[in-house]
């Protein structure tokens, strides 16, 4: 089950990240819209509809969740960079995942949110001095501090991680 619910391992930090680490993790933000609307382009609404696992999400919930989380991200990390230490708004992800607008609209529109979001992000991104890469939020869950580098690294894991989710119902299933 380990397997099914976390494919690529589950994210670890890092210490510390090197520029060229940083470049990999926008390059993985970048492309990650176009990735997951390959990953779906031949899905019918049965198949979107299949839980990537036993008690997991369906993979149209991943991809509404996918546009849900990162503009979490990104805004966290506008957050980071215009206020000091800003102490970061948590939200029900699974909750989220049962809402009408996950029922209801076409994944279409999320894979389109994120070409438009992960364009927005990269850029800011692209664009960002060392300081501002250290740059810190707070997690009231547990009051840790985290870097935007750290950040970067573990949305550039999310994505992965969930396109995984998709690649590996579609080869279990044959699709």
């Amino acid at each position: 089950m380990e397997a099914l619910k976390y494919p690529i391992g589950r994210f670890v930090a890092l210490p510390e990240y090197t520029p060229a680490m940083l470049q990999g993790f926008i390059k993985d933000i970048h492309y990650l819209p176009q990735l997951i609307e390959i990953a779906v382009q031949d899905l019918d609404e049965y198949q979107l509809q299949t839980p990537y696992r036993p008690e997991g999400w369906t993979v149209a919930q991943v991809v509404h969740h996918l546009a849900d989380s990162h503009m979490n991200g990104y805004t966290r990390m506008k957050l980071a960079l215009t206020e000091d230490a800003p102490i970061i708004k948590p939200y029900e992800e699974g909750a989220w995942a049962l809402l009408p607008d996950v029922k209801f609209t076409p994944i279409n529109m999320s894979i389109t949110l994120l070409h438009a979001l992960h364009t927005r992000w990269t850029s800011l991104m692209e664009h960002l001095t060392p300081a501002e890469w250290e740059r810190t939020f707070i997690h009231p869950a547990n009051g840790t501090q985290h870097n935007l580098k750290t950040h970067a690294a573990n949305y550039a894991w999310h994505g992965k991680h969930h396109l995984e989710h998709i690649l590996r119902l579609k080869e279990r299933m044959d699709w």
